[in-house]
């Protein structure tokens, strides 16, 4: 009985001594971290859509690289190029709302006459070669724009069409 009072003193003496102040433990074992304070400000980005880009400066890729616009409109022309429109163009555009393809209503506003002329006269060619013109593809998810085989008259129609928009 003796020795099982001792072995029992002994394990408590035991426990204790291994376990020691958990005060002192929690103490020792914490680790301290300086905190320091960023502040992070999240960037305004502002992505405009490609069919909403301004871009008067890019003539864009395609043998169109110079055309002058008389100050008023060629009605004759316009008509012309409205005519060509309805039968070319509005399968996949609309005059004045997003379609399979972007609206013309305000192109002149926010590309070069050339760019336009390029656009329809070759369109493979803008896509491969011109960034706005890929952009575009993109925004109207990878729907390349046909090519209808226009003369540059018939472009040209087009484009005074798309001035009385």
């Amino acid at each position: 009985m003796k020795t099982l009072k001792t072995l029992s003193i002994f394990f408590v003496l035991l426990v204790l001594s291994c376990g020691g102040n958990d005060e002192t433990k929690k103490e020792s074992s914490k680790v301290k971290l300086k905190t320091t304070e960023k502040k992070v400000e999240a960037k305004k980005t502002t992505t405009t859509k490609p069919s909403e880009t301004i871009d008067l400066v890019n003539k864009g890729v395609g043998p169109i690289t110079s055309v002058t616009l008389a100050p008023e409109v060629d009605q004759a022309m316009a008509a012309q190029g409205a005519s060509i429109y309805k039968k070319m163009c509005t399968a996949c555009h609309k005059p004045d709302k997003k379609f399979i393809g972007p609206a013309p209503k305000g192109i002149m506003e926010r590309r070069t006459p050339e760019w336009i002329m390029n656009i329809i006269l070759d369109p493979e060619g803008m896509v491969k070669n011109d960034p706005l013109a890929k952009a575009l593809l993109m925004e109207f998810n990878g729907s390349p724009m046909a090519n209808q085989n226009l003369t540059e008259e018939e472009a040209r129609a087009v484009l005074e069409y798309f001035r009385t928009l």
